[in-house]
């Protein structure tokens, strides 16, 4: 039970992370690319429903990094496996972004912003989870 509580803790905090890193990057998206690189516009976002389902997915998604995380690196000092463990999740994110933008009619730029961004948003919640752990606020999970 100690090690499932631990999981939910990692969860949160790889939740919240890419919460933060989502709402940063819609900011960035909507203020500074649609509005100074035109083939970028289609980035802006509207208030609207597709961006809370957006926003959920992401949290979800960080939920689950954060889980997996905390088993992917264990009390491992390998910087190899933790980045594997952020590229795992980025890559799969983002790479399907990029096939969706390289399947449709328009420019294939937006999408690799968001591929980058999905690495990113993981690379931030990995960072987070590291900061827990060192701060022992999550237990890292034992390989014994």
């Amino acid at each position: 039970m100690a090690e499932r509580l631990e999981s939910l803790k990692a969860g949160i905090i790889g939740g919240l992370s890419v919460c933060f890193a989502f709402a940063l990057s819609i900011l960035l998206n909507t203020f500074v690319l649609a509005k100074y690189f035109q083939t970028l516009a289609c980035l802006q976002n509207d208030l609207d429903w597709h961006l809370w389902v957006s926003g959920a997915i992401a949290i979800f998604t960080g939920f689950l990094f954060g889980v997996t995380y905390r088993y992917i690196i264990r009390s491992d000092k390998n910087p190899q496996l933790k980045a594997g463990g952020v590229l795992a999740f980025g890559l799969v994110r983002g790479l399907t972004q990029i096939e969706l933008g390289w399947n449709s009619n328009s420019t294939i730029w937006p999408f690799l912003v968001l591929a980058a961004e999905s690495v990113l948003w993981f690379a931030l919640a990995a960072i987070a989870l590291n900061v827990a752990i060192q701060l022992r606020w999550v237990k890292p999970f034992s390989s014994v």
